[in-house]
């Protein structure tokens, strides 16, 4: 009895890992700091060179998207067979997730080489303004966290 319970709650527990996987596709919630290119692209006049290059990291960003969004369909679509299963192969799913991860990793490994292919022809003030642009985040993202923090904190107070 005891060891069906501890199997359920193993079982469980790496349903519950794999669902936020699913959930936290790469990119959600902490976007690279490259990806601001192309939030800023009309300051940073580029040139016509430049531009077939920022056009061809912004299809290889989105080809590496919708490569990694069909991995991550594979691997829920592999759990949700294995956990229909009366006695699912976790073993299995830990190799097919690796897997998942090694292609997304390589996904985004070529999409950045492509940003930073760019981002070194750039010259002095074009390299200004991205750097301005990840310091304008990163101080958005410390306020925000400060925030939430603040709200954690004035929420824990009430409660006791």
């Amino acid at each position: 009895m005891k060891r069906t319970i501890y199997t359920l709650i193993f079982a469980a527990g790496f349903a519950g890992i794999a669902l936020q996987a699913w959930a936290q596709a790469p990119g959600h919630g902490m976007p690279d700091p490259l990806s601001m290119l192309q939030r800023i692209q009309a300051k940073l006049n580029l040139n016509s060179s430049q531009q077939q290059q920022f056009d061809a990291a912004v299809a290889q960003s989105k080809a590496a998207h919708q490569a990694m969004h069909a991995n991550f369909e594979q691997l829920k679509t592999a759990t949700q067979a294995e956990l229909a299963k009366t006695d699912p192969d976790l073993a299995s799913l830990a190799a097919i997730s690796d897997q998942v991860q090694a292609q997304n990793i390589t996904q985004r490994k070529q999409a950045r080489a492509a940003w930073l292919a760019l981002y070194a022809t750039f010259s002095t003030d074009q390299k200004a303004t991205v750097r301005d642009a990840i310091n304008a985040r990163i101080t958005r993202m410390q306020a925000f966290r400060q925030r939430m923090h603040d709200h954690m904190q004035g929420g824990q107070q009430t409660t006791q």
